[in-house]
């Protein structure tokens, strides 16, 4: 009987557990895409509006102040009306950010675009990954979970292929739609707005597949729609593990009422500043720095624009390659060794670009080679695992707005460097920057060897007692 209902598990729901899975994930498809698409619009912005650095600063950062005002919502918004309803809000926000970064006429429109769209990036982060956490089996839930942070991978890949591929058509096509002039400003002499309203397309797409997904187990048995909420774990973990899942989901909500103030208590206080460390240092790394102002950093290295665009396609492959290669290490090797390892290698390669951005003439080529070593052990650790850990440490019923904290923490650190990043280099150089975020790499090193724990193979529940037993 045992076996027979392991090889339904594998025959039916497997698949039916990584279809799902799949459609949020796209959610990250849209986080990556929305994040990355301006990386290759910032010069042609820039020239267009006449901006200062403290105006490209804002332009590259806007929509990061929309995803610490969606984060800081996402929690409150999924506990009170479920996971899903504001997942398909998210996907509105991403498609009507796009169409309004296409067709602004002034720069403060654009912006206003571009903070909406941010408020979809800030729903999708904590929503996406807390989403396939609360469904995903334990012995595969960090490669599930990880699948989140490849698909943000495969949109931050999309949108640099998207930008270059529009970038050549604009090029080859200069004299074309002379009697469209609306498509040749979108096409050709503006085609920062094509590169902007690609994006509706995996928008519209997520938007329609998300009505087919259903509510997260977890959410439906908190809100006492038990046998709802277990007819979606039979179908995703089968019969005798979802009546196992039930119980440690109903013993778990029974023990106390969710109040906000118990992550703020002895056991759970350290589970919110291992979140919050992780975001913190996540962004430190200056990951996002490499996303969006990627061009601008080659091209001070000695590339011309279009070679620029064309190693930043070349480092998304590598980001996409290694983040595959962790998606299926993270569930044998563990988190904690992809983290602290990956993490030291990461700072280790920051070094390197700054010591070759000091010399007299930066070796544009070994630059490149090292900015490809940086993005693969990004990708290979803390890219990989940050998704990950914030959807398993914190408990069922306070899951929602402990991950809008961390990932508050998360956008709010992102904001800061992607803001100063412009200014800061120009002030004190490329060098100084890229030593500063080594800095805090070897510090992020310390601090995960320290306090985060090792949680693969371990149910929502178990990690959640672990962290009460904390309180003794």
């Amino acid at each position: 009987m045992h076996k027979q209902e392991t090889t339904d598990h594998r025959a039916v729901r497997t698949p039916y557990l990584w279809m799902i899975c799949a459609i949020a994930s796209l959610g990250g498809i849209l986080f990556g895409f929305d994040t990355a698409v301006i990386s290759a619009t910032v010069a042609m912005v820039e020239a267009q509006f006449g901006l200062d650095k403290i105006a490209v600063g804002w332009f590259g950062s806007s929509a990061l102040v929309g995803a610490i005002i969606g984060s800081l919502a996402a929690g409150s918004l999924s506990d009170s009306y479920g996971r899903r309803p504001v997942l398909i809000l998210s996907a509105l926000l991403f498609f009507i950010s796009a169409l309004g970064s296409a067709i602004p006429p002034s720069f403060g429109l654009l912006i206003s675009a571009r903070l909406i769209g941010g408020l979809g990036i800030g729903i999708a982060s904590v929503l996406a990954p807390l989403y396939i956490s609360e469904l995903a089996p334990a012995k595969i839930r960090g490669r599930l979970v990880a699948f989140y942070q490849l698909s943000i991978v495969v949109g931050i890949l999309l949108a640099y292929f998207s930008n270059w591929s529009l970038l050549q058509f604009s090029t080859a096509h200069i004299a074309s739609f002379g009697n469209t002039p609306w498509l040749h400003k979108i096409l050709v002499s503006e085609v920062w707005r094509a590169m902007f309203a690609a994006e509706m397309i995996p928008a519209a797409l997520f938007l329609v597949l998300l009505g087919g997904v259903p509510e997260s187990p977890r959410w439906s048995i908190k809100e006492g729609k038990v046998q709802k909420g277990y007819g979606v774990l039979l179908k995703c973990n089968g019969a005798i593990k979802a009546m196992e899942e039930l119980q440690a989901i109903l013993d778990s909500l029974a023990r106390t009422p969710a109040a906000f103030g118990e992550l703020l208590r002895p056991g759970l206080r350290m589970a919110l500043i291992v979140g919050v460390g992780l975001s913190v240092f996540g962004q430190f790394t200056g990951v996002n720095i490499i996303v969006y102002y990627g061009p601008d950093i080659l091209r001070d290295a000695g590339f011309h624009f279009d070679s620029a665009l064309k190693f930043q396609l070349a480092i998304g492959l590598i980001n996409l390659i290694f983040t595959a290669l962790a998606l299926w290490k993270i569930d044998s090797w563990g988190r904690r060794t992809l983290l602290i390892g990956g993490m030291a290698s990461v700072g280790i390669s920051l070094l390197v670009i700054g010591l070759l951005f000091s010399l007299a003439e930066p070796p544009g080529i070994w630059i490149a080679v090292a900015l490809c070593l940086y993005m693969a052990g990004l990708a290979f650790s803390i890219n990989a695992v940050i998704w990950v850990l914030l959807g398993e440490i914190y408990p069922n019923r306070l899951r929602g707005r402990a991950m809008s904290v961390a990932t508050f923490a998360n956008w709010g650190s992102n904001f800061a460097t992607a803001f100063i990043f412009p200014w800061f280099v120009a002030k004190i150089g490329m060098d100084a920057g890229f030593f500063v975020f080594a800095g805090f790499c070897f510090l992020a090193v310390l601090f995960f060897n320290k306090y985060v724990p090792e949680t693969k193979g371990k149910s929502l529940e178990v990690i959640e007692r672990y962290w009460n037993s904390k309180k003794r």
